[in-house]
Order: structure tokens, then C-alpha cells, then sequence
């Protein structure tokens, strides 16, 4: 990522000591986590290798995309596909990582070559904290991205960013901020079966403050607790659109992840 892209905002903010508790405590959470729209029943097998699953289900391969958020999400997400037997890939990038304006040139230099080399079936997208412009700019940034991964034989799935702290920083950007989601929806309902739109508030809810949206005291990034609570929730919405059978979470939300240097970096524990 260039200077001035990364100039924009110091990569990271720190964040106050979010404990992760007992294993016990963090299974619960995620377990407790609904799919937004009614939950399902655990499917009766549980596959733990790509070559095992179904060719028809998907994810075989994801790639994941989004911006520091999306960074402090990425080691739990991570382990949950692995555990169902579905490769990773990561693209979050920390002060940027967007689709939306100049912040977003990094990452359509990247994309395309993440998209030939790592050969996703499914391209999961979270609206960034930079996805800033009118929303006609979003719109047309939207559909390119759907036009890049549809063509490169991917799905594209975009995701609403979780609530976070409107800080000075943000400010100037609120209004884009707040269309970026309804610009990327509008663009889901254009392409049925090829583009999915997830509302994650289902999970988070709106208010960055309330304990719903577990954001660490920064207001923005979440610790491993709350990552592991959206990745149980993520693995929940590609078993309704997929048919994906989700591992466990006693399988991956504990282990090696949870000391990822990412969190060291927020201040988590």
C-alpha cells in the first residue's frame, strides 16, 4: 500500500484490554450467536476436507476482503473455514482495503492477482470505513467488483461493516459511511444468484456503545471474542446460501488464532 494511502490514518488503533476468557466462555458465545434470520440445525456430517465435501456446496475457496476491520475478523474466520474443510485467503488490509475512490487503488492492483492465483469459488466482501463517496461513485465501484469476481468464476458475497466509532477521522465521511451499505445492497439485487448481500446488524445490531456490538474501546475493531462471534455467525449464513456445513466452534474458536500478532496490536488478550 503507498504512503499516501496509509498516511490517511495511523494502520491501527490501540485498543483497551478485551478479555478472552475461558475456552468455555468463548464457545458459549459463539453458540449462543443466531444466523440472523432464524436458526438452523447442525447438519449431521461434518466435513473437515474440501475433497470431502459435496462439489456442489460452496465455499471450496474464499477469499476474504475488507479493511482493519476486516484484518482483526480474518485470523477467526480463517479457522472456521479451515476446520469445515474450506481454504482461505485473506485481503483485509489495515488503512485501506476498499473498492470506493483513490483509497481504493491498492486494491484493485492486488484483486486480480489474487483472484488468478488463489482461484476462489466465493469472494466475501465487508463494506470498509473507507468506502467513501457519492452513491452513484459506490454503486459503480460495487459493480466492478462484482463484474471482477463474477468473471474471474467466483460468487461475490458483500458483507455490512459492524457498527463502529464515528470518531473526528470519520466524521467528514458519515453521510458516505452510511450510504455505502444501501449502495452495496441496491447493487446485490441486480445480479440474483451471483451477488448475496449479508445485513450483519442481525448480529451486531447499530449501536457501536451497546454489548451486542462488541467492538473494544476503540469503538472500531473487535477482539478475538467478538471475532470469533461473527465468524460462527458468517459460517451460519454461507450454510443457508451454500448449503456449507459449518465445523463446530469447540473445533476452532480456541487455538494458535487467538494469539495472531493482530490482536497483540490492538492491545487484546
Amino acid at each position: 500500500m503507498n504512503s499516501k494511502i496509509t498516511s490517511l490514518r495511523p494502520a491501527r488503533r490501540r485498543t483497551a484490554v478485551l478479555s478472552l476468557t475461558a475456552t468455555a466462555a468463548a464457545l458459549a458465545l459463539t453458540a449462543c450467536q443466531g444466523s440472523g434470520s432464524g436458526s438452523d440445525a447442525a447438519p449431521a456430517t461434518d466435513p473437515t476436507t474440501t475433497a470431502d465435501r459435496p462439489s456442489a456446496t460452496k465455499p471450496h475457496k474464499l477469499l476474504w476482503m475488507g479493511d482493519s476491520i476486516g484484518e482483526a475478523q480474518a485470523p477467526a474466520l480463517g479457522a472456521a473455514m479451515k476446520a469445515g474443510g474450506v481454504e482461505f485467503a485473506s485481503m483485509a488490509a489495515a488503512g485501506g482495503g476498499g473498492v470506493v475512490g483513490e483509497i481504493a487503488a491498492p486494491t484493485w492492483d492486488a484483486l486480480p492477482k489474487e483472484l488468478k492465483s488463489f482461484k476462489p469459488d466465493v469472494v466475501a466482501y465487508q463494506v470498509t470505513t473507507y468506502d467513501w463517496g457519492s452513491t452513484d461513485e459506490q454503486r459503480a465501484a460495487y459493480e466492478r467488483l462484482v463484474k471482477t469476481v463474477n468473471d474471474a468464476g467466483a460468487d461475490l458475497v458483500i458483507v455490512s461493516a459492524p457498527p463502529f466509532k464515528v470518531d473526528d477521522f470519520y466524521k467528514p465521511h458519515e453521510a458516505a459511511i452510511k450510504t455505502a451499505p444501501k449502495s452495496a445492497e441496491a447493487v446485490a439485487a441486480k445480479h440474483p444468484g451471483k451477488v448475496r448481500f449479508l445485513d450483519a446488524s442481525a448480529l451486531w445490531g447499530t449501536d457501536t456503545t451497546a454489548a451486542k456490538a462488541q467492538r473494544s474501546k476503540d469503538g472500531i475493531h473487535s477482539c478475538q471474542q467478538g471475532s470469533a462471534a461473527f465468524a460462527h455467525w458468517f459460517g451460519e449464513q454461507l450454510k443457508r446460501q451454500y448449503g456449507f456445513a459449518p465445523a463446530p466452534v469447540d473445533r476452532w474458536a480456541t487455538g494458535a488464532w487467538t494469539g495472531d500478532k493482530v490482536y497483540g496490536q490492538l492491545g487484546c488478550k
